[in-house]
């Protein structure tokens, strides 16, 4: 209770309020609920709490599966956050950073793993991170490490936890694949359902321009001098589109950075801590921060490329308006994507505000034909020279 009162958690969310009384009892959870909702304190605080009753030793009691190096950085901090004052153990494992220090914190014996599967399964083989003395394990964000192609890593991982155990299952959503997960490694789960009818927050404007490919930019350049930012995320498809609009945007404004999968895992840390303490204003970023960071100060989401599957949309929204304060999303959609946008407005049971800044034109205006003599007829190529060979007509590349 010190500790949450020092991090300044006086009343539990939702989630936190149905989870944790159920995780204390020691019992396996399936639980959905949107991003935002306060899911990590969920499962921390009864793991925090029963290690207090159970005798330590060098072998970790906890472990936390993610699926992302940023995401499990977030974690362990929350951990060390909310274990203010006790002698609590946590280590973060996730690959990027070299395996050598991993190993040395391993040895030295901890509490809780918080990792991404591909390194703990690393660690597993190597036999520095053994798991026989696990009470508790946590598959955060199940839907995602899915999603990118971890079930084999994970079901390997599993498979090696002791039979007795709890297991806790959180995810955005619960598709075919999460519930076969759960039925194949849980025992008679009790299964909570903290989502809302709509599945974006309530407290997120949500809006959408139409808007050609090539106009894109000089969109976000109004929008930005329109809304003024305290700090946005601008969501782009590709890495090389993401270098390409932070480029851009750092020519014309302070305050922008990027991350996407292709930089060093040093790197990426360094632009999140830069974003968490404000010294970034905005963030160019793929789907790689579209999961699980929680930063206060978002109160802006633009959506440069519409996401590929419409469940990404939900969760790239949601990095604003989280824990219930407001936040405003932007999306720019191109003519040919309007069935693209039909889904999400179906996924999340609204409509989409249609958005116009004054004075912008979204559509290229063509130039005009050049006009010819009524009477003239079209010119017609010249004939080639005696002996020379006819030119050829190539059509240029697409």
């Amino acid at each position: 209770m010190e500790s949450l009162a020092k991090a300044e958690y006086h009343e539990p969310s939702p989630v936190q309020a149905g989870i944790i009384p159920h995780a204390l009892t020691g019992g396996d959870l399936l639980g959905q609920a949107r991003t935002g909702t306060g899911k990590t304190a969920a499962f921390a605080i009864p793991i925090l709490e029963r290690l207090e009753l159970i005798p330590r030793g060098p072998l970790p009691n906890a472990i936390v599966l993610v699926p992302t190096r940023e995401l499990a950085v977030q974690v362990r901090d929350e951990i060390a956050k909310l274990s203010h004052g006790r002698k609590t153990r946590c280590i973060a494992v996730y690959g990027g950073k070299p395996i050598r220090s991993q190993i040395t914190q391993l040895e030295k014996g901890c509490d809780i793993v918080v990792g991404t599967p591909g390194r703990v399964l690393d660690h597993l083989s190597r036999g520095t991170l053994k798991l026989n003395g696990l009470q508790c394990v946590v598959l955060d964000e199940a839907d995602r490490m899915l999603d990118i192609g971890f079930r084999p890593d994970i079901e390997k991982i599993l498979r090696k936890c002791p039979k007795e155990r709890q297991t806790l299952l959180l995810s955005a959503t619960v598709d075919k694949g999460v519930e076969r997960l759960s039925r194949s490694y849980m025992f008679k789960p009790q299964i909570m359902d903290f989502s809302p009818l709509t599945k974006a927050g309530d407290t997120i404007e949500q809006h959408y321009f139409t808007v050609e490919e090539m106009r894109k930019f000089d969109l976000l350049l109004k929008l930005m001098e329109r809304e003024e930012p305290e700090q946005a995320i601008v969501f782009c498809r590709t890495k090389r589109g993401t270098d390409r609009v932070q480029r851009k945007l750092s020519k014309k404004m302070k305050g922008v950075d990027c991350i996407h999968g292709d930089m060093a895992q040093p790197a990426r840390d360094r632009v999140m801590r830069s974003f968490r303490d404000g010294k970034v204003r905005i963030l160019v970023a793929t789907d790689v921060v579209g999961r699980g960071i929680d930063v206060t100060n978002i109160s802006h989401i633009i959506n440069y490329d519409l996401p590929q599957s419409s469940d990404d949309y939900v969760h790239r929204v949601g990095r604003t308006g989280r824990m219930g304060r407001e936040g405003i999303a932007y999306s720019f959609v191109t003519p040919e994507q309007g069935i693209e946008l039909t889904r999400i407005e179906m996924l999340i049971n609204t409509l989409l505000k249609r958005g116009e800044i004054e004075g912008f034109q979204t559509v290229a205006t063509a130039a005009p034909p050049q006009s010819t003599p009524e009477n003239s007829e079209p010119e017609k190529p010249k004939p080639p020279a005696p002996g020379q060979r006819p030119r050829k007509r190539h059509r240029r590349g697409l």
